[in-house]
């Protein structure tokens, strides 16, 4: 395995030239454990914690490593352990709220290339689930796909599929059967060598399954999802870096129950473009969709053109963007507050002295 396989190219050699005059040598992260990570080196596999300078000016937990990234280390102990000190600036970042009242950025994925958007065709297929990941796609800066597995276990496949791609709009959306192999020769077409795709959808959705036909092998432990909603346990426990055989490497990820929205206003309405069109013809330009007279949008929904439950999932993620906008202008108010106290308290200091 070379540095190129998973994923080197010359921006990262670029990143890195000012750490080598330091010693350091690159590395990517494999796996992620509560801090402590496993990471990948021209030399082979190696576990790692990052340095007491890093956690010191790290100022949130989004810049702490994430699976994926790219890093400036320090091998010891004869290659058997390695000290993290810098992450390379990330070309991409799949990112969702953390959970908790801190608003506060869980980076689930790094530099990643293309991400593959996992949704069961089953009991629990929901198309506003599928949008609210879109968005969180858009702002990470990678290319999403939408992957409808369990094409068994579905009556009306062309159905679900035009219903999707309504809602997911210049989306390419791939349909697959982990277990009867259907789609995925197309899924193993748009992997390559270099390339990085990261696999992300709800618990029950057939990740884990998906992983192993990749692979090749049983390499990820799969559940039978519940027979009354059809939805999964956390099968997968970490997010996983792995090598797809014949090129390209693969991030895994657990289930997510709830996805809190991580984007601006533009991803979103990239993932509402029929919305964002039809808001230009609105007769004013503020206009909100909420009873204004000349509401080209109220007037589709009116007309039949537009789903009353697309429009209102549009308002759900704006309202839930705007609010995470809010919380974060608050959060910086107070470090700024706090920073000024600070130097006002060291200037009533030194006039004493």
């Amino acid at each position: 395995m070379s540095l190129e396989d998973l994923g080197w190219d010359g921006r990262w050699d670029a990143l890195m030239s000012p750490f080598r005059d330091e010693g350091y040598v690159p590395a990517r992260v494999s796996q992620e454990h509560r801090g402590q990570y496993v990471i990948w080196t021209a030399d082979g596999e190696v576990a790692a914690i990052v340095s007491g300078k890093f956690r010191h000016e790290a100022s949130s937990p989004g810049e702490f490593p994430a699976v994926g990234d790219w890093l400036a280390v320090n091998v010891i102990d004869n290659g058997e352990r390695a000290v993290i000190h810098a992450v390379l600036t990330r070309k991409s970042t799949f990112s969702r709220k953390a959970a908790g009242e801190a608003v506060e950025e869980q980076v689930v994925a790094a530099n990643v290339d293309m991400v593959l958007l996992v949704s069961g065709l089953d009991g629990d297929f929901n198309v506003r689930r599928i949008e609210r990941y879109l968005a969180l796609a858009w702002e990470s800066g990678a290319t999403p796909v939408i992957v409808l597995n369990k094409a068994d276990q579905c009556d009306d496949v062309e159905a679900r599929v035009a219903e999707v791609e309504s809602s997911a709009i210049g989306v390419d959306v791939v349909v697959v059967s982990a277990i009867s192999g259907q789609g995925l020769d197309r899924l193993r077409a748009i992997t390559a060598k270099g390339k990085t795709l990261a696999l992300l959808g709800s618990s029950g959705v057939g990740k884990s399954t998906l992983v192993n036909a990749l692979l090749g092998e049983n390499r990820m432990k799969t559940h039978e999802v519940r027979e009354d909603d059809s939805r999964g346990r956390h099968t997968t426990t970490h997010r996983e870096l792995v090598l797809i055989p014949g090129g390209g490497v693969l991030i895994d990820t657990p289930g997510m129950r709830e996805i809190q929205l991580w984007a601006d206003g533009d991803a979103i309405e990239r993932v509402f473009e029929d919305i964002a069109q039809l808001s230009a013809q609105c007769r004013f330009r503020d206009c909100q969709h909420a009873g204004e007279p000349g509401c080209a949008v109220e007037a589709a929904v009116a007309s039949g053109s537009l789903s009353p439950a697309r429009i209102e999932s549009y308002r759900k993620l704006r309202r839930e963007q705007a609010f995470l906008a809010r919380k974060q202008d608050l959060g910086l108010q107070a470090a700024e507050r706090a920073k000024w106290k600070q130097i006002h308290k060291e200037i009533k200091r030194l006039n004493k002295q």
